[in-house]
């Protein structure tokens, strides 16, 4: 912009004014005005502005004129400072012919926006800072790129449905251009259009397109064009980038499902039966959720890219390492010959490698998490790869229900196993099932051929060197027509994974309550209670409507969780166990010390007892470490004001240990073995309690 070009635009407006100061101020509105016109509808400018070297406006303008120039004045004062500085002196300004100015792409009023300051001369202009003959004045112009300016340049340049957006959301078939400030590189926008030519012709459209743009706003485009030549180039590149993406997970960069199955199909069908083989291993994070859910997502984000760098770097150069879902990852060894068993060092490499601690920038963690991994070793003659992943999971679900943190060979006995796992699970559907109501209370459930249920009680004894009775712990047995008496842990992972475990719970708990309505006021009872128990939305109420429909006192029911529940409860649980706790139920952490734990928990839930784990009175008397820590466990407990309670006590040594440390209850094959109901009301006498531990 010349200052020829300058000086036309100042013409109108500087012709307008009187000689006297009145006339002075009349003319200088009434010229802001007609400037205003004549720049926006003449010259097609969004706005322009006559200023002084301060960044003051040189005519005064209404007050709607002066509330913009003011919000738009911090962007446009760095092209001003710019300007004055370069700026010659009195003498070189009268005999220049060319006025200096600048041009820059910025977002202004929140829109993309071209800027353009030149400055001019003005020979008699009405104002009191204008006392010169030959005063400086900067004119700035501003021009939307969105709105009117962009349809007309779709018209004219045939951009099909050309439109502006402050983030990239085309459509798959339609094209973006980043618009960028001059002076920070920041982003400013989008240019969408959806291109009538694919490939190089879209090329060929883009650059005429947007060299036209430049030309109707004057070369204010300049700067833009730059941009858009360089992004030009990198168009090819970038539909590779799509290519890669629709088979690379984002996340880790490793191939997806989709990919690895590909591979896995032209690894099956390059295989020859004679000798060759080759291996699947699918890969499960051990305890991810619980780093993803105490952490964050972002956590557990970074950790998935730290595990999949380690693996990366065990495999070799052939293999495969592909991320099939969230915490699950698979592996293709190829080409094996019929002596080769590396792919088990491997896994094995894997499961030490993962099994070492992370150090997460993310919240500031240091996590272990672990592995299972399940190995599938096929030949030519497997045509299924639907087969062969079938296979790998099958091992992997063995490698999890043996204790994790292994790796499983897939045998042909695992079926069996897969087979008598889902006859177990159809039969507790049938003893759950077995009545209208899915409820009973007359000591089992049970339809005949899916054998029973029933509730066992362990007593639990006092401390206090008198060892009297001081309630019972509720444990369910299966009597199974064909697999015998089954304990908790070979069906309640079943009913957990299948759902069952609600109204399972349910039907022990009413059971145990009722029991424990018959015995004598100060006894108590603890009930277990699962994980996806508490998360479930009526737990709360379902537990205080069998207290009033058996009638049994609050203060009486202890609710054991896991450190595992704790762990994973939201915010409606912890909301539940405060309810609950507001009726006198005590809430007991099973198994302290055996998963995550966190001091936090004790006070965060309010814990009311302590269930010191049976693996750590194991140690007691046999190794030093034990006495420490049950020691520690009971220091804290006593400081903290929590009740104890020892569990697996089945020697003298272990007994007279605890009481003198100061556990509160004790509970253990010492005492009594977990017995029908009809067993364990015989214990209900002190008498009997104190010559059961005499005899001991």
């Amino acid at each position: 912009m010349g200052a020829g070009y300058a000086s036309f635009l100042l013409a109108g407006p500087t012709a307008v004014y009187g000689e006297s100061p009145d006339e002075n101020r009349r003319g200088g509105t009434a010229s802001a005005e007609t400037f205003g016109k004549i720049a926006t509808s003449v010259f097609g400018y969004n706005a322009a502005f006559l200023v002084t070297p301060t960044g003051e406006l040189a005519l005064r303008a209404d007050p709607e004129t002066a509330r913009r120039f003011k919000w738009v004045r911090p962007l446009l004062q760095p092209l001003l400072r710019d300007l004055e500085a370069g700026q010659p002196n009195a003498a070189q300004r009268v005999t220049s012919d060319a006025e200096p100015n600048r041009v820059e792409l910025m977002r202004l009023e929140g829109r993309p926006s071209v800027a353009g300051v030149v400055s001019v001369s003005g020979s008699s202009i009405a104002h009191t800072r204008a006392e010169d003959h030959h005063a400086r004045f900067y004119l700035v112009v501003f021009r939307f790129l969105d709105g009117a300016t962009l349809d007309t340049i779709s018209r004219e340049q045939g951009l099909a449905g050309a439109r502006y957006a402050r983030t990239a959301d085309q459509e798959p078939d339609e094209v973006a251009f980043q618009i960028e400030a001059t002076a920070t590189a920041e982003p400013i926008g989008f240019i969408i259009w959806k291109p009538d030519l694919p490939g190089s012709r879209v090329i060929g459209r883009l650059v005429p397109v947007l060299s036209g743009a430049g030309l109707v706003i004057a070369g204010l485009f300049f700067a833009l064009m730059g941009r858009l030549r360089r992004s030009l180039k990198e168009l090819g590149a970038s539909e590779y980038h799509a290519r890669h993406l629709s088979v690379h997970d984002v996340l880790t960069g490793l191939p997806n499902r989709a990919l690895f199955a590909a591979r896995l199909e032209e690894c099956l069908s390059t295989l020859v039966p004679q000798g060759r083989r080759a291996a699947t291993a699918l890969i499960d994070l051990d305890r991810f959720k619980e780093v993803n859910d105490n952490y964050g997502h972002a956590a557990g984000d970074e950790l998935l890219c730290a595990v999949a760098d380690r693996m990366s770097i065990l495999i070799g150069p052939g293999a495969t390492l592909a991320r099939v879902g969230g915490d699950e990852f698979a592996l293709l060894l190829p080409d094996l010959d019929s002596s080769d068993d590396s792919y088990i060092a491997i896994c094995n490499d894997i499961i030490d490698e993962l099994d070492k601690p992370f150090d997460l920038h993310t919240g500031g963690a240091a996590v272990r998490i672990g592995c299972s991994i399940g190995l599938a070793v096929f030949d030519g003659a497997v045509h299924a790869t639907s087969e062969i992943l079938r296979r790998a999971d099958v091992a992997l679900y063995e490698a999890k229900t043996n204790g994790r943190g292994r790796a499983t060979v897939y045998d042909p006995s695992l079926d069996r196993r897969v087979e008598a796992r889902e006859n177990l699970k159809n039969d507790l559907r049938l003893v759950l099932e077995g009545h209208a109501e899915g409820l009973d209370v007359g000591g089992s459930l049970q339809p005949a051929e899916a054998g029973r249920l029933e509730v066992f009680y362990q007593g639990v004894y006092r401390g206090d060197g008198q060892g009297e009775l001081a309630g019972a712990e509720a444990l369910v047995r299966w009597h199974h027509p064909t697999l015998g008496l089954l304990t908790p842990d070979k069906f309640i992972p079943i009913a957990e994974e299948t759902g069952m475990i609600f109204r399972l719970g349910d039907w022990v708990l009413l059971e145990a309550a009722q029991a424990a309505t018959r015995w004598p006021d100060h006894l108590s009872l603890a009930v277990n209670v699962s994980p996806s128990q508490i998360r479930h939305r009526g737990f709360g109420v379902r537990v205080l409507s069998i207290l009033s429909q058996t009638g049994l006192a609050g203060s009486r029911l202890e609710l054991e969780l896991t450190e595992a529940a704790l762990f994973n409860i939201d915010e409606q649980g912890q909301t539940t166990l405060g309810r609950l706790r507001s009726h006198g139920i005590k809430i007991a952490l099973d198994d302290f010390g055996t998963g995550f734990s966190s001091l936090s928990h004790l006070i965060q839930f309010n814990i009311d007892r302590i269930k010191i784990d049976r693996s750590f009175v194991r140690l007691l008397g046999t190794k030093a470490e034990g006495a420490a820590i049950v020691s520690a466990i009971l220091g804290l407990s006593g400081t903290l004001g929590k009740a104890t309670t020892a569990e697996g006590v089945e020697t003298d040594g272990q007994r007279d240990f605890l009481v003198a440390n100061g556990c509160t209850d004790l509970q253990g094959y010492l005492f009594s073995r977990p017995v029908p109901l009809t067993d364990f009301v015989k214990n209900f006498t002190p008498v009997a309690a104190n010559t059961r531990i005499a005899e001991r």
